[in-house]
Formats: structure tokens, sequence, C-alpha cells
């Protein structure tokens, strides 16, 4: 474990995600080792839930939808790699989908505390349903953090990957409800000659770009 958050810290926007290795459903994997292309790194309280099969089902079946935007998923609880393997075997079985992405073993809850995830005297991760977006260069560039007993949205968290690497394409703000294909925001201007010359009295900062992409 990369010692350079401590932990129960908790991250930050902008920090950089620290790494670990681990045993997965995948095979041993290295956080570092997907650096170049986005990761969502998402845990989920336990094996066996109700909230969260239903979760992975539909990860399951959007996964080519995350992998075309070039970004990799990464599932993580403090159950064992054979719970998993249980687990993921019942849900082919019932519903007819195959999770492929790797879900990583926390049965220390080093890599949860390291996030910040659960408190530094919690014994198990039962609350803990986080979301970490991060980009190409191990930045945290967004989280989510859902209750238990809700799920989350698997096309909000495809939209707010999408926001994100439309801001970085465009230098580009993404206004709310954006959508892909909505115009984008422009970064505002800073002088007082553009404040003073502006048409309108918040065209000086509140303007689209030219073309929606």
């Amino acid at each position: 474990m990369d010692q350079t958050n401590p932990p129960c810290s908790g991250l930050r926007i902008g920090d950089i995600a620290p790494d670990f290795s681990a045993r997965s459903t995948a095979g041993d994997v290295r956080l570092s080792e997907f650096r170049g292309r986005w990761l969502v790194l998402f845990s989920h309280p336990a094996d066996f839930t109700p909230v969260c099969t239903t979760e992975f089902v539909e990860l399951a079946k959007m996964a080519q939808d995350f992998e075309d935007r070039d970004c990799a998923l990464m599932a993580l609880s403090v159950d064992s790699l054979f719970s998993h393997f249980a687990w993921l075997r019942m849900i082919r079985d019932r519903f007819g989908v195959e999770v492929r992405f790797p879900i990583i073993e926390d049965p220390t809850l080093v890599i949860g505390r390291a996030y910040g995830m659960v408190a530094a005297d919690a014994y198990d991760s039962g609350t803990v349903r986080t979301t970490f977006f991060i980009d190409p260069d191990g930045l945290v560039r967004a989280m989510t953090c859902y209750p238990a007993n809700v799920g989350r949205s698997t096309p909000e968290m495809l939209r707010l990957l999408d926001a994100l690497q439309a801001a970085d394409e465009r230098s580009a703000l993404a206004p709310a409800n954006w959508q892909p294909g909505d115009p984008m925001l422009q970064q505002p201007n800073a002088t007082l000659d553009d404040v003073y010359g502006a048409k309108g009295d918040s065209d000086w900062f509140l303007r689209t770009t030219k073309e929606a992409k």
C-alpha cells in the first residue's frame, strides 16, 4: 500500500489515488497499472445483497459502454475472493450476464481505509457504496457516495464520465443536466474590460461554446 495518504484521511478531488495491489476475480491487479486510461473504482457493502446484485447486473450490461470510453471498471468489498466467485456465478445463472471486470477482496479494510471509505475503527464496510472517477494521470476527478439502501445510477455514472472527458477535451464547463451533444460553457473571462464590454449583464461569464460535441 502506498503510504503517501495516511489511513482514513479521506480523499479530495485532485488527489492522487493511493496505489495498491490485491487479488481479484480477474487475477492480481495493481491500481497504477491502469494509468493512461480512465478508471471507475467503486465499493459495495457485501456480496449476495439485493441492491449490490442489481448494481452489478446493470454494470455488467453496460461494461462495453465504459470500455468504449477507454474507461475500466474495478469493484471492491471486504468479501473473500471465493465469495466473489460464488456471487458472480449466481448472477450469471440468474440474470444471464457475466461480470468480467475485476472485483478485488479487501478483508483487512486496508484499501477502504486508505480511500476514506470506512472509519479507522470500523470492522466491516456494511455502509460503504462509494465511487471514485480516476483520470489517466491517476488523479481523483470525482466521487460519489450512496447509502447502503440506495443503488447507484449507472446512466449517471456514464454521464459524469462523459462530462469529465468532454470538459478536458474542450477546456470547457459542463452545465447542469448536461448530456453528450449539448453545448458546454466557456471558462469566464477575468478582465474588467471584458466585464464592461459585454453586451449583456451575464455575457462576460455565462457563455456557451460555439458548437456542441
